[in-house]
């Protein structure tokens, strides 16, 4: 057979994805074994009735054809509307391209800032696809790790270290995923004087931007001279309990919102059409919004509380998104083999640090997407693991 390109061949290089214990878990939990899982950030809850039910009406009033393929107008205005509210900037329709979720949003960002042979930096840790969606571009990337002493926030001096003339955009997400930092204003004005010095993009990914828990969130897109640089990713999946939905949007300058039109021709062409109405109307209404956010923030401080003091556990950033991450170096200098043990002698499946970068080595990070008694007794296994590795 023909060969494939390297392009999509190289997305996802042959070798581990960091993921290896939850597949593994989640294929014992198929088969009937009693074990607990907090590995995945997907909600334990279904989404708002209220949205559901606006879909439903939009499905039999005739909602089945094609939409803009930016988005439908009054969709990219309600989009633009909580942008406003994200970023503390004032948006116009014209600055939000609506996506099929937020990896859509930061694919149209990573394509419009790097052409082929371009360079970025990835603050780390980070999310998953990052990598891959730079790969896809053609772009080579430099991962710059914020360290677990600064509460997972990034030294300005080191992404300015990581600057070539090749480079086009860093990449930042806060609300951190996986580490629950919240970037504070300091940490993003330095991170901007960079870009506007050195002419860059700036990706802001602020997907968990309801969930700061008890910090201030702070878009970079509303610092000086920012708003013509800055590309926010935006989902709401987390916000509004629609991780299956894959209902996300860009917010960037118009000049470059217009021309990533051309690439929802060429990859989705639109939104779903009746999706699209339910997402208007929870939007407008903010079903859901204000609830998910008290359940996760009752949540974490509901596991920590039950995971108490302990010798064998640090806790860095975890202020807000729906994770908390443990530094588990005092009894392990690997997440990953931490992981494994856990789940062999307690049945409990965690995800390893290190599938979020090296920042994370010798950490795993908890979902917080289980109800308060499972994390519960996640927190007493895990006392009762680390416990065990203390005394032996």
């Amino acid at each position: 057979m023909p060969r494939v390109s390297e392009r999509i061949s190289a997305i996802m290089p042959a070798g581990k994805s960091g993921w290896e214990i939850h597949f593994h878990a989640l294929a014992r939990v198929q088969a009937g074994d009693d074990l607990l899982m907090v590995t995945a950030g997907d909600h334990d809850f279904d989404t708002p009735g209220e949205t559901v039910e606006a879909c439903v009406g939009a499905l039999r009033t005739g909602h089945h054809h094609y939409s803009e393929l930016g988005g439908r107008e009054a969709l990219r205005a309600a989009m633009a509307r909580v942008s406003a509210q994200c970023t503390g900037v004032e948006t116009s329709p014209a600055q939000v391209l609506a996506t099929t979720g937020g990896q859509g949003a930061l694919y149209a960002a990573v394509q419009a800032s790097c052409d082929f042979g371009d360079h970025a930096i990835v603050v780390g840790p980070y999310y998953a696809t990052y990598p891959g969606t730079f790969r896809a571009a053609g772009a080579s990337f430099t991962v710059v790790d914020a360290p677990p002493e600064t509460g997972f926030e990034p030294v300005a001096a080191d992404i300015e270290a990581a600057v070539t003339p090749r480079t086009r955009a860093i990449l930042i997400n806060t609300p951190n995923n996986p580490t629950g930092a919240v970037y504070c204003s300091a940490t993003l004005e330095a991170i901007a004087d960079i870009c506007r010095r050195h002419d860059l993009w700036l990706i802001s990914d602020e997907v968990y931007w309801t969930h700061p828990g008890e910090a201030k969130h702070v878009s970079p897109r509303a610092l000086a001279g920012m708003a013509e640089r800055t590309l926010v990713v935006n989902s709401m999946s987390k916000s509004h309990g629609m991780t299956g939905w894959r209902v996300g949007w860009l917010t960037g300058p118009e000049d470059i919102v217009a021309p990533l039109v051309g690439l929802n021709l060429v990859t989705t062409y639109g939104l779903n059409d009746f999706v699209s109405h339910a997402a208007v109307e929870a939007l407008d209404r903010g079903y859901g919004v204000d609830e998910i956010t008290a359940v996760y923030s009752v949540r974490r401080k509901a596991f920590l509380d039950a995971l108490g003091q302990s010798q064998g556990f640090a806790v860095h950033g975890s202020k807000g998104g729906i994770y908390v991450m443990l530094d588990v170096r005092a009894v392990s200098p690997s997440g990953e083999t931490f992981a494994w043990d856990l789940l062999a002698a307690e049945k409990l499946a965690v995800m390893p640090g290190e599938s979020f970068g090296e920042a994370t080595a010798g950490h795993v990070r908890i979902s917080l997407c289980q109800p308060e008694a499972v994390l519960g007794e996640a927190a007493v296994r895990l006392r009762r693991f680390v416990e065990k590795k203390l005394d032996g």
